[in-house]
C-alpha cells in the first residue's frame, strides 16, 4: 500500500511539473515554477489517479479473489464439502496472506468433509447395530407363538432371544460408557496401583472366552506400578484384550508386554491372525466402525473408541501396527498421570 501511494505521488508530481512548464511555454511567458499551482495540480492528479487505479485494481485484483472466496464459503455452508480454492495466480501469487487463506480454507473444507463422512457412517452403523437385535428378537418371539414347535426348536429360539437381548443390553452399556467418557474433560481419581496385577486380572476375567477357543495368553512383564485412573484403565485393557481374542484364530497366541520407557510405560497386546489393512487402521478408533461391514460378528465398534478417549485423558497415545500375520496395539502412558483438564 505504501509503495502504491508513493508511486501515485511520484507520477502526479512529474505530471504536475510537466503541465506547469507546458502551460507557461504555450503562453509564451517566462518559465517560472509556481509552487502553489504545482501543489494543487499534484493533489488533483493524485486523487484522480488514485481513484481510477483503485477502481481498476479493486475490480480485477482485489475484489475478484474475495468474490471467489465468498462463493466457495457459500458452497461450503450449503453442504458442498468438495468446494476448494485454486492456487493464487497473477499479482496475488506471491502474497503470503492470500496463500495462507487459500491453504487454510481448503484444509477446513477437507476436515468438514471427513467429519460429515464420519457422522454419516456413525448414524448408519448406530441404526444397524440397534435394529438388528431388535428385529431378531421380534422375529423369534413371533415364531414362538406357533403351537407346532418342538421343544428343541422352542429352546433354540429362546436361546437366540436371550443372546440378542444381552447383545442389545451390552451395546446400550457401551454407548453409555462412551458418552460418559467423551463428556469427561478432566482426569480425576488418579491413584498409584499395580498395573501388572490389573492386566493379569483382566486376562482372568476373560478366561471363559480365550480358554473356550484354545487361545494361549503369554504375559511377559514384571511388576510395574502406574499413577492413573484405575477404573478407566481397566476399560482399556478389557477392550483391547477382548478385541485380540475376537480376531485371533483358534489355538493362537496373544502376547502382552509391559515396557518402561523413561517417564512412560508402554503396554502392547499382540494377536496373530489376519492383518488389518491400512485404510482400516485409519478408521479403527472411530465410533461404531467395524472392519466387517456385514456386522455379522460380535462387537459394536465402540470399544476402541473408548480406548482412545481414555488414553487421551491420561495424555497418552495408542496406535496399531499390522505386519507378518500379527496385529499389535500399543498404549503409551505417562508413569504418573496428573489430574487436570484434557487439552484440545
Amino acid at each position: 500500500l505504501s509503495a502504491f501511494i508513493l508511486l501515485i505521488l511520484v507520477i502526479a508530481i512529474i505530471l504536475a511539473s510537466g503541465l506547469v512548464i507546458l502551460i507557461q511555454y504555450l503562453r509564451g511567458t517566462e518559465i517560472v515554477f509556481d509552487l502553489w499551482f504545482a501543489i494543487l495540480l499534484v493533489f488533483v492528479i493524485s486523487v484522480v489517479m488514485g481513484y481510477g487505479l483503485s477502481l481498476i485494481l479493486g475490480k480485477t485484483v482485489l475484489v475478484k479473489p474475495i468474490n471467489v472466496l465468498v462463493g466457495a464459503m457459500r458452497r461450503l455452508a450449503g453442504g458442498d464439502f468438495s468446494a476448494r480454492l485454486d492456487e493464487p495466480t497473477g499479482i496475488t501469487k506471491n502474497v503470503p496472506i492470500v496463500k495462507d487463506i487459500i491453504q487454510n480454507f481448503n484444509r477446513m473444507a477437507e476436515e468438514l468433509g471427513n467429519t460429515e463422512m464420519l457422522r454419516s457412517d456413525f448414524v448408519n452403523n448406530f441404526s444397524h447395530e440397534f435394529k438388528t437385535p431388535i428385529v431378531s428378537i421380534a422375529g423369534f418371539a413371533d415364531l414362538l407363538r406357533s403351537e407346532s414347535l418342538t421343544e428343541e426348536e422352542r429352546d433354540n429360539y429362546l436361546s437366540i432371544i436371550s443372546a440378542e437381548s444381552r447383545r442389545l443390553a451390552s451395546l446400550a452399556t457401551n454407548i453409555l460408557n462412551l458418552t460418559k467418557i467423551e463428556n469427561q474433560s478432566i482426569l480425576t481419581d488418579v491413584t498409584t496401583f499395580n498395573l501388572s496385577e490389573q492386566i493379569r486380572s483382566t486376562v482372568l476375567v476373560l478366561e471363559n472366552k480365550w480358554a473356550l477357543r484354545g487361545i494361549i495368553p503369554v504375559l511377559e512383564f514384571g511388576e510395574v506400578e502406574i499413577g492413573a485412573n484405575e477404573q478407566l484403565l481397566k476399560e482399556v485393557w478389557m477392550n483391547l484384550f477382548d478385541n485380540a481374542i475376537k480376531f485371533s484364530p483358534d489355538c493362537g497366541e496373544i502376547d502382552v508386554k509391559i515396557e518402561e520407557r523413561g517417564a512412560k510405560i508402554a503396554v502392547s497386546i499382540t494377536n496373530s491372525g489376519k492383518e488389518i489393512p491400512t485404510e482400516v487402521r485409519e478408521k479403527i478408533f472411530s465410533k461404531f466402525y467395524q472392519a466387517d461391514e456385514s456386522h455379522s460378528g460380535e462387537g459394536s465398534g465402540v470399544g476402541l473408541a473408548v480406548v482412545k478417549k481414555v488414553v487421551e485423558l491420561h495424555k497418552g497415545s495408542v496406535d496399531v501396527r499390522s505386519a507378518d500375520g500379527k496385529n499389535t496395539f500399543t498404549v503409551l502412558l505417562p508413569k504418573n498421570a496428573k489430574s487436570g483438564t484434557l487439552k484440545p
